[in-house]
This record gives C-alpha cells, structure tokens and sequence, in this order.
C-alpha cells in the first residue's frame, strides 16, 4: 500500500495556527527513532496520533512537551519559535502531556499530586482548602468521587489514570498531550474524559490524542496522523475512516481478522466458585464456573469489582466468605502461592508494576515463579535459566533474547513474558486482567492468539478487559458486574455491547 499521496495532499498550515513542526527527527545513539515529521495542530482541534509500540508516537510527544530535544527540524507555537529544553519550559508556553506510564507520587494526595509543583499559596502557606476544593471540582467531572485526601497508592490503575487526567485538565494548558489516557478506563469514565475534552476544545484548546483503542478515534478527533518506522506515512483530514484502513497503514500490512477462532470449550468443570465475597466490600455473592477450554469474560466499569474479584480467586486479595473448586476439589486459598499450588494463575493489570521486574532480563522474569522446575536442587545455574527461559520464548513468540533486559522489550513482549512465566506451569486457570492495555493493534492480534491457545489446550481461561469489544471478541461466556454485584451471565450470542452496558449500568 502506497501512502505518499495521502501525505503530499494536506497543505501546509499558516504558522500562527497553533503548533507547526517541520522536519522533525530524534536519534539515539545511532539509532533514528522518527524522522523528517511535519505537523500542524490547529487551536479547537483534536489530532490523533496513531502507530504500533515502537513507531514514535511517544517519542514526539516528548520533543513537543520538552523531554528532550530533537536531533533535527524545528517548531514553531503560534507563530513564535519554540524548542522547549524541559516539561517546565513547555507547561510555561501552555502545553501539557498526560504519560501513556503514569508519574504519579504514591505517598502524596490527590490534591497534592493534581498541583504537584505549582501548589496553590495563600499568606506563605499552602492553601490546601483552595487545594483540595478544585482538585475534587475536577475529580467529579471525570466521575472520580472520592476525597481529594486520600493517598494515590491506595487507588486502582483506573482510578490513578483519572487523577493523572484531572492533574493535566488543571494545567491551563492551550495544547494537551493525551498519550493512552483511557487505556485504564471504562466505557462511562472515558465519555467523561470526552466531555471533558469537547468542552475544552470549545474553548479553543488543542489536543494530540494517542490511543490503541481505534473505535475511539471516529469519536473524539478532527484529523488522523499516522506513524510507522518513526516515519508519517499517512494523514487523513477526517477520522471517520473504517478501522481496518487505520489498521493497514500502521502495521503495513491487511490484518483480515482481530479475533481468533476459538473451539467448543469442553464439559469439565475446571473451576468453580461460590457465593465469594471480598473482605474490603469490593464484590459479594458471586458464583460462576468455567469449563476446559473455555474463555470466560468478566465484563463492566471501572469500580464493578472485576480486578478485587480474580485477585481474591489468585490469593492476592483476602476474602470474607465463599468456596472455590479446582476439578471437583474445594481448595483454600490463603495466599498467591496456594493460587498456584492449586493450579490457578493471574495475569494482573498493571503490567509493569506488578507483573515483570524491569530491570531483571527476560530469563530471570521467566524463571521466577517456577525456581521448583529451574532448579529442583536449590542451585540456580545460568544455563539452566537460559534454556528454561528460551522454550519458553519460542513457544510464546517473545521477540526478546533470555539475557534481554525486559525494560527494553515492547509492551506486548513484556506482557507475553508474563503469560510465559505462568504458561510453563501448564496450569489449570489462566486468568488474565486486562490483558492488551497500552498495547498496539498489531501485538493485540499476537495476545489474543495466545489466550487462544490457552484454551485449545484444555486450560480454564478467565480475561477481564475494560474494552467490551476484546471481551465479546474473545469469550465463550461473558458475567457482567455492577458496583461488585453479578448481574448476569451471557451466552456468546446473547452479550451484545447493548446487552452487557444494561447490565453493567443497572
């Protein structure tokens, strides 16, 4: 497919529409991570940005908030010059990025992360009153209620992701940066963070809106970019394009099928629970159960108690009453390691936070859960990490080497290390939270093949996903919660997206 003509037909933007770049380009030793990029982003406009992990998008986004600068080109911001040479520079000039990996300070507020830097002052004092009222102002318009003083370390992913938004929504910014913003949210917190957007677009506010979730683009954007290589290979002067097209351009290639064809799942209850329900009050009262072979979906917002409930089922999370069964056997489950020792295994949300050791390499992250099988001895021995780990990354298609930092890998290398890990146990439930997130179109067909596969070799697969589509595409059954009751347990032909949010709002 050629692209030439979709990017040779948009002219040119006068200088004083907002932020022009023209040639720009960044290298790492030696390595060229984009190159020659113009763009034009006008004042009321949201321009999506849009390419597989590793085509540049984040990397021009840094340029633009100051980062770092680039190797070539220049910028220009309403007709003045700019090359920012720290994020200071660029929110003093009026342009703000909300991170695809959120910088948020643990043991800070709300309130105290939100104005982190630029705290609201009154009589030599921190006016934390002044504080704290605008933060929850803000907090409540993108559905967060919940005291501005409470510590962000004891927020969900979901809710993190909304704080990190309020604290860019605060900035008085004239251009914003949203790199992956609803990559944690719901269906019901990302229309806030539209509304939110629109009103502030009326205002004469520019957007960049980076995002892997395509069905978002028709919705909130004006214009299309897209990068491959670090090179712009196509612009679209509208967003109402057939996904599939947006697809091609950013993997080169036609992607005929998303999902994969799954199998009949078996008659064998693999796992079975009972009237669960969580010691903080998350979830009550929930029953299902899942067959060999099956993929089983747990479907609705954010705050329905999806992730307290598999990770209570894991051992992660203490329950208050309920039983569950493994192959007809009730097991108790006081920790993660009886999880395993029962053959259940969880996949959790937040990848890099609790799922890999970032500056371990790919064979220790592999190893690690499964030191019985490395070394039955009690002697680790390199060769024996480094064989362990490379079937393992032959059977999962890991584009990584064992000696590989997993820092260094994409984000769905990163995560099929997790699922390889947990793979080489031959468990009996796989349950993955959130399985694809912040992961581009390309390595999402990858993951999903894989949960595929899972269940084609008899292993009881639980996927917990805040994108509905994944969840139909995927599951042979799809439960239903809303604010940690079960609403209901649908039939493939039944969980249509209307079906499910009746049940998820109700």
């Amino acid at each position: 497919m050629s692209f030439s003509s979709n990017v040779a037909s948009v002219q040119s933007l006068p200088e004083h529409a907002g932020l022009s770049l023209r040639g720009i380009g960044k290298q790492f030793d030696k390595i060229r991570v984009v190159e020659g990029i113009d763009l034009d982003v006008r004042p009321g406009e949201v321009v999506a940005l849009l390419g597989e992990n590793g085509a540049g998008k984040s990397t021009l986004s840094s340029i633009i908030a100051g980062v770092f600068a680039p190797t070539e080109g220049t910028m220009t911001w309403h007709g003045q010059p700019y090359a920012p040479t720290s994020p200071g520079d660029a929110i003093e000039a009026g342009i703000g990025l909300i991170h695809q990996e959120m910088r948020l300070l643990p043991d800070l507020s709300i309130a105290e992360n939100v104005f982190v830097g630029r705290l609201p002052m009154r009589g030599g004092k921190v006016d934390r009153a002044t504080m704290n009222r605008r933060a929850e102002e803000q907090l409540r318009r993108l559905g967060l209620n919940v005291p501005p003083t409470r510590l962000v370390r004891t927020l969900r992913v979901a809710a993190q992701q909304q704080v990190e938004i309020a604290k860019a929504l605060t900035l008085q910014a004239r251009l914003l940066i949203l790199d992956e913003p609803t990559a944690a949210l719901g269906g019901d917190e990302t229309e806030r963070l539209f509304a939110q957007v629109d009103r502030l677009r009326g205002e004469g506010v520019s957007f960049i809106y980076i995002s892997h979730r395509l069905d978002e683009i028709a919705r909130i954007a004006d214009r299309v970019m897209v990068l491959r290589d670090g090179k712009l290979v196509a612009r679209h002067d509208s967003a109402q394009l057939p996904v599939n097209v947006l697809v091609e351009e950013m993997v080169g290639r036609s992607v005929e099928r998303m999902f994969p064809q799954t199998s009949p799942p078996g008659a064998a209850v693999v796992l079975e629970v009972s009237q669960l329900s969580s010691m903080q009050g998350a979830f009550r009262d929930i029953s299902f159960s899942v067959r060999s072979g099956e993929i089983f979906g747990i479907a609705g917002i954010v705050g329905a108690g999806r992730t307290e409930l598999v990770r209570s089922i894991a051992g992660a999370d203490p329950l208050s009453g309920g039983t569950i069964a493994v192959d007809g056997r009730a097991v108790t489950i006081a920790g993660p390691s009886d999880a395993i020792d029962a053959g259940l295994v969880l996949v959790p949300e937040d990848r890099k936070a609790q799922g890999v050791l970032l500056d371990q390499s790919v064979g220790a992250n592999i190893a690690l859960g499964n030191l019985d099988r490395v070394a039955p001895s009690g002697w680790v021995r390199k060769s024996s990490v480094r064989a362990f780990a490379q079937a393992a990354i032959q059977r999962l298609g890991i584009k990584g080497a064992p000696q590989q930092l997993v820092r260094f890998l994409s984000g769905g290398n990163q995560q099929k290390v997790v699922i390889a890990r947990w793979v080489s146990r031959s468990p009996k439930v796989f349950i993955l939270d959130e399985p694809t997130r912040g992961i581009d179109v390309g390595a999402r067909a990858a993951i999903y093949e894989v949960v595929a596969d899972l269940a084609r070799a008899g292993m009881a697969v639980i996927v917990v996903s805040s994108d509905l589509e994944e969840v139909l595409g995927l599951s042979h059954r799809v439960m239903v919660l809303s604010r940690g009751r079960q609403m209901g347990i649908l039939d493939a032909a039944a969980a249509t997206n209307v079906a499910v949010m009746e049940l998820a709002t109700a």
